[in-house]
């Protein structure tokens, strides 16, 4: 959202692409930012998590698949906002909630996991095009293992395959929208 309204009418984003950088490093700067921010919201929230619920909730984190996961959730996540915010036309707002981010997060196996639509075989695949289903995957791994997951080659392939894909089209897209 703020990315989107610094493109918006009073092209706040021109102040910062004067930075004696090349537009890919202030774009590559907003995608770390993001990606911060995001690091930051999982120390706080984890927690919470833990202590707010009233019923117990066990929890069996595996440290090394957390600490690899989380970073690359961050950048995924930092990367899927500057692909969205970079081509959202600001007045249009409202629209990407409801034709992207709804569907993303309940498509996302947030609720469920992606294990449990195996009755419905072609939801099942349709939903790996979600880089969600892959964060919350990853999540689920380090945190509940006793469960059944997605392989770990699948979640650390396709969490690291669309952050290269949505981090390019995010910074192509910072590049076009700042040079018009």
């Amino acid at each position: 959202m703020p990315l989107v309204q610094e493109f918006g009418f009073t092209r706040e984003i021109e102040d910062r692409v004067m930075a004696p950088l090349p537009v890919w490093a202030v774009a590559g700067g907003k995608l770390l930012g993001g990606a911060v921010q995001g690091l930051i919201a999982a120390f706080v929230v984890f927690p919470l998590a833990h202590w707010i619920p009233i019923t117990e909730v066990h929890l069996q984190i595996i440290w090394w698949r957390l600490v690899t996961i989380l970073p690359i959730a961050s950048v995924l996540g930092a990367a899927l906002g500057l692909s969205i915010g970079t081509r959202a036309d600001p007045r249009k707002v409202p629209l990407i909630f409801g034709l992207v981010v709804i569907p993303i997060t309940f498509l996302g196996a947030t609720y469920y996991p992606w294990a449990a639509l195996t009755p419905i075989m072609w939801l099942k695949i349709a939903v790996l095009v979600n880089p969600l289903v892959y964060m919350s995957e990853g999540m689920r791994v380090s945190l509940t293992p006793y469960v059944q997951h997605m392989p770990l080659w699948g979640i650390y392939g396709g969490m690291i395959g669309f952050t290269a894909l949505l981090g390019a089209w995010g910074i192509s897209g910072f590049i076009k929208r700042v040079q018009t």
